[in-house]
């Protein structure tokens, strides 16, 4: 399977570089371009031709969704994971309505965006290996809700994420504790990936909310507690 060919749109320029610097440590990912306004990402979408940008929402020039709109408008391939510090709900349904293939919010750590271009290429691969369509293909590739007892779940859930997970976590951190990405996982019997995944996609729902703190190495954890 060749690299995913990426495109950074971030109009801060230290903050491109430091998602520049992750992608470089990411397997099978090759950089085309760097935008630092929405009318270079425009650009740059439209002649690169990219299977995936990262996008921010807040640009001096304009918004991200207006390029997210205009890429599907045009019918154009490329999918879109947007790396932005908007928290608001509207915004997250916008993203979903426009059809993103995931959502984090800043500050980027390396291990979620590791784990979003993961799942990115393995969508990428059943897609490819694919030649007739059956249901069981369907489910498999779309995201769907593993249940329906619980209100809260009556929207579809992003592939990768189960209510009965979710409702586990959402137990543990009722005190209102911050916690962190391992201390969730460990709590649960996961890997610390399973529990970000789940815990940034609560932060995006707005069910919780997630601070930065810094070890005695400096080294930026985001630690996530009730809203």
């Amino acid at each position: 399977m060749p690299p995913i060919r990426l495109l950074i749109a971030e109009d801060d320029r230290q903050i491109a570089e430091i998602q520049r610097r992750f992608v470089q440590r990411l397997d099978q990912v090759e950089l085309c371009g760097i935008a630092h306004t929405l009318a270079d990402a425009r650009e740059q979408a439209e002649v690169l031709q990219p299977d995936l940008i990262l996008l921010d929402v807040y640009f001096p020039d304009g918004s991200g969704l207006d390029l997210l709109r205009e890429l599907r408008a045009s019918d154009n391939s490329t999918d879109i994971i947007l790396i932005t510090a908007a928290k608001e709900v509207e915004t997250l349904r916008t993203a979903l309505r426009g059809g993103v293939f995931d959502y984090i919010l800043k500050p980027l750590v390396f291990e979620r965006l590791e784990e979003a271009i993961n799942r990115f290429r393995d969508h990428l691969a059943r897609l490819s290996a694919l030649k007739l369509l059956g249901q069981d293909e369907v489910d498999a590739i779309l995201p769907r809700n593993s249940g329906d007892t619980n209100q809260d779940h009556n929207h579809r859930l992003p592939k990768g994420i189960d209510v009965i997970t979710l409702d586990k976590i959402r137990e543990l951190i009722a005190g209102g504790k911050p916690w962190s990405a391992e201390e969730v996982g460990n709590a649960m019997g996961a890997s610390r990936t399973t529990a970000r995944r789940y815990l940034e996609y609560m932060t995006g729902t707005g069910t919780v909310v997630a601070e930065v703190s810094y070890g005695s190495i400096g080294r930026p954890e985001r630690r996530y507690k009730k809203l």
